[in-house]
């Protein structure tokens, strides 16, 4: 059996030392009990010919501590530069763009280098329209070139006036249509990726080899891990989930200032949220935190008048924004309930009694809303299903609505040292009603049907390799990049 090398992952301290649990708390002293058991270093070893990672990343902070296959990887580096990533949604035809005299425009926007939220807000100044206006099917990755259409409130026709003297640094704007539906998150049917990884210190012929050994790998699976990707959490600062932990627990102050100031190494912005977890000094702080930390300033100002209204503090941030936090916390349980059952050599794409299925949606794709659970009587058909892509195996995402399921998610939260009933209640943030989740279930498994193209770099030194690919809305470039690069 192929022991692989302990993979080269950079550290992430995270100035883990700053936050500590305080069991005076009352209900959130179980939950924040763990507020850093999920940074703590795993073993290295070798099991059922899985990788099991053995230092504090991103992705392990993120829940991801397993690869689904166990063929050396290629290495390499990605986003070298903002062109080697890029991503363009796919819609089904004629999608969004319903009604010739629809009183929203719709526009396909091209972005590099920029992130969603913050062009959002950009545009609205530039259109001089509040940013209420504009929809989006999905958050886009930043160090990109991505492709997607948005949906703006349009009645009048003033705002497709001043289209063809629109100017933002490395944004175009096409008008493609009119609709009376607006554009909201998740319209969209999937993205398609033309990624090239550069600098593979290995010959284009191993290259090639250890690429297709795993994507024999990953179509014996199934597919690809449906884990959420790094991006969901924060790829320089990842503190969302952590944010939207603390929301659950009910503890708005620790979540104000972890989201405001919990320092990591290599952000730009160290130096001053250093200074800022230590004095809580928040009128100081707005002095120095740059004008690109829009949100962190907007939530300054507001602390400035109203030290003490830390929901309040929340309430300026754009909505999509404050959901992503509970959302994350979802997202992180859900990984690491996927990489206990990848351990535990649990199949992703064959049921067994008390997992829950989802069965094929109208668009050929996984419907989280049609479930069963498979029993005894049942497993036979549901696995047939499966085989024939109209099924797949699920596990849950915990909300206020989640009924215990299958063993390992109990495991798990054992493991995190959760409280079910607590979390289940935090789930329904009372304070904050409009970022309650009720919960659901994600595919455990997607398939995946990489084409590469492997060449000398002619961006650098050693071998380049080129992949295309597309993956149904929710799921992850990165997470599919890392079984075939693995360093």
């Amino acid at each position: 059996m192929y022991e692989p090398e302990t993979p080269h992952i950079k550290v992430y301290l995270a100035s883990c030392h700053h936050h500590r649990p305080n069991p005076s708390d009352g209900r959130t002293s179980d939950m924040l009990e763990t507020t850093n058991k999920h940074l703590s270093a795993y073993s290295a070893h070798h099991a059922a010919g899985l990788y099991i990672m053995n230092m504090t990343t991103i992705e392990s902070i993120a829940g991801i501590d397993v690869y689904l296959t166990k063929t050396p990887g290629i290495g390499g580096v990605v986003r070298s530069d903002a062109s080697d990533f890029r991503v363009t949604e796919v819609w089904a035809p004629g999608k969004s763009t319903d009604a010739e005299n629809g009183k929203y425009l719709i526009v396909e926007l091209t972005k590099k280098n920029w992130d969603t939220h913050h062009l959002i807000r950009d545009l609205s100044r530039w259109f001089r329209v509040s940013r209420s206006r504009f929809g989006w099917a999905g958050t886009k990755d930043t160090r990109a070139v991505t492709t997607q259409r948005i949906g703006i409130w349009d009645p009048d026709r003033t705002i497709e006036a001043k289209i063809p003297n629109f100017r933002i640094p490395n944004v175009e704007l096409k008008i493609i249509g009119r609709s009376n539906r607006k554009i909201s998150l998740g319209d969209l049917c999937g993205n398609r990726f033309r990624i090239t990884v550069r600098e593979i210190d290995e010959t284009e012929e191993e290259v090639r080899d250890r690429v297709n050994r795993v994507t024999g790998e990953l179509s014996h699976a199934g597919g690809m891990a449906n884990f959420y990707g790094e991006q969901r959490f924060g790829t320089i600062r990842p503190i969302t989930h952590e944010v939207g932990r603390l929301i659950v627990a009910g503890d708005f102050k620790r979540a104000m200032m972890t989201y405001l100031a919990k320092p990591y190494p290599d952000d730009r912005s160290y130096e001053i949220r250093s200074r800022l977890w230590d004095t809580h000094d928040f009128k100081s702080a707005l002095t120095e935190f740059p004008n690109h930390l829009r949100y962190e300033r907007a939530m300054l100002n507001y602390l400035v008048k109203q030290p003490d209204d830390y929901i309040g503090a929340f309430r300026v941030l754009p909505k999509n924004l404050l959901k992503m936090f509970t959302h994350a916390y979802q997202s992180f349980i859900f990984n690491k309930i996927l990489s206990k059952r990848i351990k535990e050599e649990i199949s992703l794409n064959q049921a067994i009694v008390g997992d829950v299925v989802c069965f094929r949606g109208s668009d050929g794709l996984p419907d989280a809303s049609r479930t069963q659970e498979v029993t005894q009587t049942d497993i036979d058909g549901i696995n047939n299903l499966i085989r024939k892509k109209r099924a797949w195996v699920t596990q849950s995402l915990i909300g206020h609505g989640y009924e215990p399921g299958s063993g390992i998610e109990s495991v798990v939260l054992s493991d995190l040292g959760i409280d079910l009933y607590e979390l289940t209640r935090g789930f329904e943030v009372a304070e904050m009603p409009e970022l309650a989740s009720k919960g659901g279930c994600r595919a455990v498994v997607i398939g995946v049907d990489p084409v590469f193209d492997v060449s000398a770099d002619g961006g650098g030194d050693g071998v380049g390799a080129t992949a295309e690919f597309f993956l149904p809305k929710g799921c992850y470039a990165t997470v599919l990049l890392r079984e075939y690069m693995k360093d």
